[in-house]
């Protein structure tokens, strides 16, 4: 399929480069950093040999929400969205950008995405899963009342916030302990932003801000599969709901949610993405640099689902979310 849209798809300054060390081999550091540090050459060769005729450029993980001095996640969340404005310029029918945000400082990130959105032309945030702030052991979840003011300004702004992974703190992850093969992408990044995703779910957000759009990737993390246990949970039993949200969790996944293919080529996953939540509401992604655009293209372009579906996730169902032209 020629003219797809990928939304999950990554690049580094270097200040952030070294945040990606370590999720993969380090035999494949020089191939990764340099693909990270990349904008207009490599990648534009990979995006015309595979079909995508464009990438929303998003910064590395967990950068800025790894820096728990407020003053200075500000300044590398201004610092990156400074320099991906400049390379999104120089080629914007082939490159569109989500802004970095310093969630440790609600009132940054408001002022951050407002000058994103109005001033540099993106189309909304990625935030590298929860915040460290002030302290390294502190951490915060965007559930929480002091970002009240933010997710108003999200919906005033139209502007969709991608929830991406990061690994928990060790200090928080003993159940991983002595099995560090399961950090990162293998598990811990899906249970950590599933987790935090039903807490938005839960926290009466969407009551309160029913057009909040908001994307996970990786087909969902997991959630798909599993949102009709989430609700039921022993469905015989009585049961008071111990949340504030007004409505079963899964209405809000259908409602308030979009999912990316982003690292998960597997068509199976991506039909029960799309029997939960509808072939509207997925988004085609290939988490460039992480993972091979070859790889991601190859299994999307020939992947058994209709040809209607295809056009939906490879393309239309981002120029609509996002607006483009």
């Amino acid at each position: 399929m020629q003219g797809k849209i990928g939304l999950e798809e990554h690049f580094a300054i270097p200040e952030t480069l070294q945040d990606s060390n370590g999720f993969l081999p380090d035999v494949v550091w020089q191939e990764l950093s340099a693909r990270l540090m990349d904008i207009q050459e490599r990648r534009l060769r990979e995006m015309d040999a595979h079909g995508m005729e464009m990438m929303i450029l998003s910064l590395n993980a967990p950068a800025v929400q790894a820096l728990h001095v407020r003053s200075k996640a500000i300044e590398i969340a201004q610092r990156a969205n400074d320099f991906l404005a400049e390379q999104v310029a120089l080629r914007p029918d082939r490159f569109q950008a989500l802004a970095a945000l310093p969630m440790q400082d609600p009132d940054a990130a408001c002022r951050e995405l407002q000058r994103c959105i109005q001033d540099l032309g993106f189309k909304g945030s990625l935030v590298n899963g929860f915040s460290q702030v002030d302290t390294p052991d502190n951490v915060v979840y965007y559930d929480a009342p002091q970002f009240a003011g933010f997710w108003a300004l999200c919906e005033q702004l139209n502007a969709p916030f991608y929830l991406h992974p990061r690994n928990p703190l060790p200090s928080w992850a003993q159940i991983y302990e002595g099995h560090p093969w399961l950090m990162g992408p293998t598990w811990a990044f899906g249970q950590e932003t599933a987790v935090h995703a039903l807490r938005l779910m839960a926290s009466g957000l969407f009551d309160r801000h029913p057009q909040l759009k908001i994307i996970l990737g990786h087909l969902g993390e997991g959630l798909p599969y599993s949102m009709w246990r989430v609700d039921n949970r022993n469905g015989w039993t009585p049961k008071d709901r111990a949340y504030p949200a007004k409505k079963p969790l899964a209405d809000y996944f259908h409602q308030n949610f979009w999912l990316t293919t982003s690292g998960n080529f597997r068509t199976q996953s991506l039909i029960d993405a799309m029997l939960e939540v509808g072939a509207d509401r997925i988004l085609f992604s290939t988490d460039w640099p992480f993972e091979n655009v070859d790889q991601a293209a190859i299994w999307f372009d020939n992947a058994s689902i209709s040809e209607a579906d295809r056009l939906k996730i490879g393309r239309t169902n981002a120029l609509h979310l996002f607006g483009l032209k």
